[in-house]
């Protein structure tokens, strides 16, 4: 008996040392400037990882080729992502799994026409739209088709880097419609109420919701599962990746029910954005964080719409249940 608790203790403390050892030195996520990155910021700040990582690193990525890259060189841990390009991703071999899904609505339209209500009343117009191919377009490209519409004839598309780019050219008046993902639409109705750029840009205005669209044509609530957060075959630490899912789903609650604050902060890290703008953002974005395996059935929907499209949008085929982390 007492060689067995010896044995117990022994392993007791082995395990104990295991443990300890398991602190990270760092922590490395990579995000858009988008809302599915901000609570992020909120977990730096409050150092919320310290149980587990000495240091959370943030990498801002502007545009998906940047993200691509360092998805492929595989020196970040998590990456904040679109879920179709998460998807791609792991089609093509990248050890990537999709962690949750946060964002569900975060596309819209914004104009300087204020009788703009439908898809349909933008026939004819010129718009600008970032990331061709990409997520946002092809979203925009299934909408009108399915309301009759056709994208090629019935729309000028100019096609822009990022929505940054797209919400410059509204500012400069260099064109007067756009589609573009928040937090890019509440900065711009900010900053076009400004002096002195109010004198170069008179009024935008929120025009319409994708979202909404999305659910009339799809007989669904509207929610759209865009984005969330990836974790790296990199990182292989259950516990870790249980604490981030956990730290990153407090951060999410505090963002959407402390909009001024959030907006200071993200504003302090991110220079792109301004503190109004990003408050203003966030009662149009629809905030939930669920695990990706608890919505594969939805992703399963959003990926075969989207292949409609364009089958290399996810990467040609449905991903496996392997891309849902848990599963």
């Amino acid at each position: 008996m007492n060689n067995f608790i010896k044995i117990f203790l022994v392993l007791f403390l082995l395990n104990i040392s295991a443990l300890e050892a398991k602190q990270l030195q760092k922590i490395t996520i990579a995000g858009p400037f988008a809302s599915v990155s901000h609570p992020i910021l909120r977990m730096i700040e409050t150092d919320a990882l310290k149980d587990v990582a000495d240091k959370i690193e943030f990498r801002l990525w502007k545009n998906p080729d940047e993200l691509r890259a360092l998805a492929i060189k595989g020196d970040v841990d998590f990456l904040a992502i679109p879920t179709n390009t998460a998807a791609i991703l792991n089609n093509k071999g990248v050890d990537i799994k999709l962690l949750n899904v946060s964002v569900w609505g975060i596309l819209g339209m914004i104009s300087r026409e204020d009788n703009l209500k439908t898809l349909k009343d933008f026939k004819g117009k010129k718009i600008a739209v970032p990331f061709r191919a990409d997520m946002p377009d092809i979203v925009f490209k299934q909408l009108l088709k399915r309301q009759g519409l056709n994208p090629k004839k019935d729309f000028e598309l100019v096609y822009v880097a990022s929505p940054i780019d797209a919400m410059q050219m509204l500012i400069m008046r260099r064109i007067d419609h756009s589609l573009l993902a928040e937090p890019a639409i509440s900065v711009a109705l900010r900053k076009t109420k400004s002096f002195p750029i109010s004198m170069v840009a008179p009024d935008l205005y929120r025009s319409v919701d994708l979202q909404d669209e999305w659910g009339k044509v799809f007989k669904t609530n509207g929610d759209i599962p865009e984005a969330g957060i990836a974790v790296m075959g990199s990182m292989k630490d259950e516990h870790v990746i249980t604490r981030f899912n956990e730290e990153y789903n407090k951060a999410l609650e505090w963002y959407k029910t402390h909009p001024k604050e959030a907006g200071r902060l993200v504003a302090d890290k991110i220079d792109l954005l301004t503190e109004d703008g990003v408050s203003d953002s966030i009662e149009h974005v629809r905030l939930r964080n669920v695990s990706a395996k608890d919505v594969k059935d939805d992703l399963e929907f959003f990926f075969n719409i989207l292949m409609q499209e364009d089958p290399k949008s996810v990467g040609k085929k449905l991903p496996q249940d392997s891309f849902y982390y848990g599963l």
